[in-house]
């Protein structure tokens, strides 16, 4: 396997009512510290606008930032939206925030590629970031 080129492509995401943006914006600076192009689409995102902007950009990892206690028909939602989509996507989904552990395997039978808590060090979130992209579907 040859190495990647051209930077991690990565959108990160607040779907919802949830305004609380001040940790995603800190996970946006370490990512882009760490060499990747970030998108950050603001507050009060619909799971359709996101989605749409994730497809026009091509990136490689959409991270949604969930503070709400509101994730699981949020991420219901989104992969309702990618399921409806007539082409398959080639990014991968990370959920971050605060959700409760028990949750966690319910995500990733959704589709999400790994789940971060709010206590996820940089270093991790950096890693995690990386591995989706690497592992992230293949469109051709």
């Amino acid at each position: 396997m040859s190495a990647r080129q051209e930077p991690i492509r990565v959108m990160l995401a607040k779907l919802g009512l949830d305004g609380h943006d001040r940790g995603v914006k800190v996970v946006a600076r370490t990512l882009r510290d760490a060499g990747m192009e970030v998108i950050y689409t603001g507050l009060h995102r619909t799971p359709e606008q996101v989605v749409e902007a994730a497809v026009q950009e091509d990136v490689d990892v959409l991270g949604v930032s969930i503070l709400s206690g509101a994730h699981l028909p949020i991420f219901r939602k989104l992969y309702q939206v990618l399921d409806g989509l007539a082409e398959p996507v080639g990014f991968a989904v990370l959920a971050g925030g605060v959700m409760p552990d028990e949750d966690e395997q319910t995500l990733k039978q959704m589709g999400v590629a790994d789940v971060l808590g709010q206590d996820t060090t940089p270093e991790t979130i950096v890693e995690a970031v990386r591995t989706a992209a690497a592992n992230r579907p293949v469109v051709v």
